[in-house]
């Protein structure tokens, strides 16, 4: 499948544990990862870019280092297998200082871990996604911390890198990041990092769930710099855009309903917002049940509808994190899943659906 035509998009994509092995909370991460391929080719067929390696695939909850990095090198094979497109605009993949153990540490030993796993990558052949740090949040006492670590790495980063704003709905140890609990504030931090080199910067993934703060961020980019959308409420008017500009996407939410978002972003591909608000609209409110809070167990309901559309044969998680939502979050989930148009095939899904939440 060639790839859209209009936006930049990348579907961060979920990872499929391995079922017969210990997967409980703190234990080593074991995939399958014949299954964890299998559905990144499948993202690739409809297009799609797989931004990997994200927190979409547990990073931070279960994911370890060790299985990162083996999972960042087998997506890196996969992609150049593919060979429709070069591999950075079919995979990008998250470095970042998650190898270290919880708490402060000093900005060089923060730095060297960044330097660590941004080596992993690119070796991988993926494009570079320098993720939020939560290592960096703890340890940072200013915003000037943020652009002693950040810059250096966008010199030596061999290609332009996305860069990272994950908000603390999604993960609580990242507030303040950017050096402020005040978003303006922060967004002044972020952009005088991007306009120091705005040549190493490809674009910036914003996931703050609000987006007047995501519209504002965009129209003070540099020209060139892209701002990808990660907000999981309100992508559908994000990506359409305004007079001013639009944006692309990052989203986890495109692993769950890639098959209507597909269609959809072909349709504006093709300028035809109709078809395109008719596909996407109904996916909303999923999303939006999908994310809400604790919106770090999002994961739970996209691997939930994997396992219904049968891209995979059970309903576990890495750090056993299947059991985070309820089987009434479960219920309405599968309510608007038929809705929104993401359900491949009834029979299956409902069957499979019984087989968990009665």
């Amino acid at each position: 499948m060639t790839r859209f035509t209009s936006r930049v998009v990348y579907a961060a994509a979920h990872v499929v544990a391995d079922p017969n092995a210990d997967n409980g909370a703190g234990r080593p991460a074991v995939l399958d990862w014949d299954a964890t391929l299998r559905f990144r080719e499948h993202l690739w067929s409809l297009g799609f870019g797989i931004a990997d390696a994200m927190d979409t695939a547990q990073r931070g909850m279960g994911l370890d280092w060790p299985a990162t990095q083996e999972l960042i090198r087998r997506s890196g094979a996969a992609a150049r297998a593919v060979g429709t497109a070069p591999v950075p605009s079919l995979l990008a993949c998250g470095a970042g200082t998650d190898q270290l153990a919880a708490g402060a540490h000093t900005l060089p030993e923060i730095s060297a871990a960044y330097e660590e796993q941004l080596g992993v990558v690119e070796d991988a052949g993926a494009r570079v996604i320098l993720m939020a740090s939560r290592a960096l949040a703890a340890s940072a006492t200013s915003a000037d911390d943020y652009l002693a670590v950040y810059g250096p790495l966008l010199a030596q980063a061999s290609n332009p890198v996305i860069l990272h704003w994950l908000g603390d709905m999604f993960d609580p140890a990242l507030t303040g990041y950017w050096g402020s609990q005040d978003i303006p504030t922060a967004m002044a931090t972020v952009l005088e990092l991007i306009h120091a080199d705005p040549e190493k910067v490809d674009g910036i993934k914003v996931s703050l769930l609000n987006a007047d703060h995501e519209i504002a961020l965009r129209r003070r980019l540099p020209a060139g710099v892209r701002l990808y959308t990660g907000d999981d409420f309100n992508y559908p008017e994000l990506i359409k855009g305004d007079e001013a500009g639009h944006s692309d996407a990052l989203l986890g939410i495109f692993d769950g309903i890639a098959r209507p978002a597909s269609q959809a972003l072909r349709a504006l591909d093709d300028g035809d917002l109709e078809t395109y608000d008719r596909l996407m609209t109904p996916t909303i409110a999923l999303s939006r049940h999908i994310f809400e809070r604790p919106t770090f167990h999002y994961k739970t309901g996209l691997v939930f509808l994997a396992y219904l559309n049968g891209h995979q044969d059970h309903f576990r998680m890495v750090g056993g994190l299947e059991t985070a939502r309820d089987a009434a979050h479960l219920t309405e989930l599968y309510r608007l899943a038929r809705i929104a148009g993401v359900v491949d095939d009834p029979d299956l899904a409902d069957k499979r659906f019984q087989a968990v939440v009665s």
